[in-house]
């Protein structure tokens, strides 16, 4: 806005300065937490001190360190635990969206221009939040004398800031969603069963919820086996001042080797799961699936589904796409299958992307939704069907294909290759439903169809045109339904694959 002054206001730390972006007041880089180094280096974070005169944020933080795909395994700096906000109307009282973004726990970071908020906070009236928080070994490996998710524990730091914070910026603190894809959706399915963020969010949006989540005794048997290749024990003594570049690299050394743990790891090396939020009896006293059954988020109203075709995109990445062997799809079954499960009547690709699909993350999806209603929650299920028409159409309805949608930014960031250039009408178009149904639900409660329950099952499917149908998915349904997504053990000789 030419000749208008730069947007400021006043926080708990001092004053900050943003910029206009658009017609939003754009706030980038606020630090939530104190640097999560030197003395506090694996702590639990601890709020950002104040400062004097006017802070310019008017930059994203860097990025946590990371490694995995993310191409980016150092970090330009330690202020890793930063927050960035979009605003509409200052003191407007707007209904609050916090975005938790995905990559395995390993890579990802809220600079990434597929999660630029402005469309969505422009669009929806809504006050748009993202923010880092830490990855990998310093976020979520069992570490002695840490405690456990650092990273989860970093997210309730950021939604505090959130509560004490976002009316400066026209957000209202008693309408905040927190959502999530991926690693980010399990992550919200995670503060939902933790009694530390119990409060901070009255509406989650569960996007694509991985199924692992790891056993104390699994987190603790890699993290040694990481700190192992450096000559190390993991311990807060040995590790506290290792270059977090070189923790990195060791995790990503484990990890490419970890399929030939599987005598010990299980179905965590078999699905190459290294790091996840860990059943610590504490910070997660419970998995997710058994916190909402037993009513942790009767509270709390929920909006949760999955893509139709989810593994296609990690078939198509590891270059067996249409290479499948009956072999392999045979291995797959028996490994993620439920017990009982009859070979269904398709080919080696199609069960081999069936079974990795609803394992990793459409049942835990469905299931989250389910668990919800039986502790006595509201939940509103989802499945997106669209076809991607980017690559040739050969992803379909694929992993990750729902965050261009969903935040409108339909050219920019990778996910944004599925779409096409230029994206066609029907991207414009489903994204606009998309945004829509998400920022009603975050205002009102209410995306837009029936909530769900396990008698009438509907489910808005995502397409062109879209529908609310019964589940769409019943076949995999009925054969997940008796199956418990417990965390992943430790385990040891031939029992892998039990």
């Amino acid at each position: 806005m030419t000749g208008i002054a730069a947007p400021e206001v006043r926080i708990a730390g001092g004053r900050l300065r943003g910029g206009w972006e658009d017609g939003l007041a754009v706030f980038r880089g606020i630090p939530y937490a104190e640097p999560p180094v030197g003395a506090l280096r694996f702590a639990a974070p601890r709020p950002a001190p104040g400062w004097t005169g006017v802070h310019d944020a008017l930059t994203f933080g860097p990025a946590a360190p990371q490694g995995g795909l993310s191409g980016r395994p150092g970090s330009a700096g330690e202020d890793w635990l930063t927050i960035n906000v979009w605003s509409p109307e200052l003191g407007a009282g707007l209904p609050v969206m916090v975005w938790i973004y995905g990559g395995g726990y390993v890579f990802g970071s809220a600079d990434r221009p597929e999660y630029d908020g402005g469309r969505l906070a422009r669009d929806g009236r809504v006050v748009l939040v993202t923010f880092d928080f830490r990855l990998g070994v310093e976020g979520f490996a069992a570490i002695g004398g840490a405690p456990a998710n650092r990273g989860l524990l970093d997210q309730v730091a950021a939604l505090e800031w959130v509560r004490d914070n976002i009316a400066a910026f026209g957000g209202d603190p008693g309408r905040v969603t927190v959502f999530g894809e991926s690693a980010g959706g399990g992550s919200v399915a995670a503060l939902l069963a933790m009694p530390r963020a119990k409060g901070l969010f009255r509406r989650a949006v569960a996007q694509s919820v991985p199924g692992p989540f790891l056993s104390a005794e699994l987190a603790g048997d890699i993290g040694a086996t990481i700190a192992g290749e450096l000559g190390l024990r993991a311990t807060v003594a040995d590790l506290g001042e290792v270059d977090p570049a070189l923790l990195t690299a060791a995790g990503d050394a484990v990890s490419e080797g970890i399929a030939a743990r599987g005598a010990r790891w299980g179905r965590a090396a078999h699905g190459s799961i290294l790091f996840a939020p860990v059943v610590d009896g504490d910070v997660l006293p419970v998995t997710p699936w058994r916190a909402l059954c037993e009513g942790a988020g009767a509270g709390v109203e929920l909006l949760a589904g999955h893509t139709r075709d989810e593994q296609r995109l990690f078939t198509f990445m590891t270059g067996m796409l249409g290479q499948v062997t009956a072999a392999q799809a045979e291995e797959t079954r028996k490994i993620f299958a439920p017990k009982g499960n009859e070979d269904p009547d398709v080919g080696p690709d199609q069960l081999y992307e069936l079974v990795r699909s609803d394992w990793l993350f459409r049942m835990p999806s469905l299931h989250l939704a389910e668990a919800q209603v039986a502790g006595g929650g509201r939940a509103f299920l989802y499945e997106l069907a669209w076809p991607a028409p980017g690559l040739g159409g050969v992803l379909g309805a694929c992993h990750g294909l729902d965050v261009p949608l969903v935040f409108g930014n339909l050219t920019l960031g990778q996910t944004a290759m599925l779409l096409g250039d230029p994206p066609p009408a029907a991207a414009v178009a489903l994204s606009a439903e998309m945004r829509d149904a998400w920022t009603r639900f975050a205002a009102e409660g209410d995306p837009g169809w029936p909530a769900y329950d396990v008698a009438r099952r509907l489910t808005q499917v995502f397409d062109d045109p879209s529908a609310v149908v019964r589940y769409p998915e019943e076949r995999s349904r009925e054969l997940w339904r008796e199956h418990s997504f417990d965390p992943l053990p430790l385990i040891s000789g031939d029992e892998a694959t039990a």
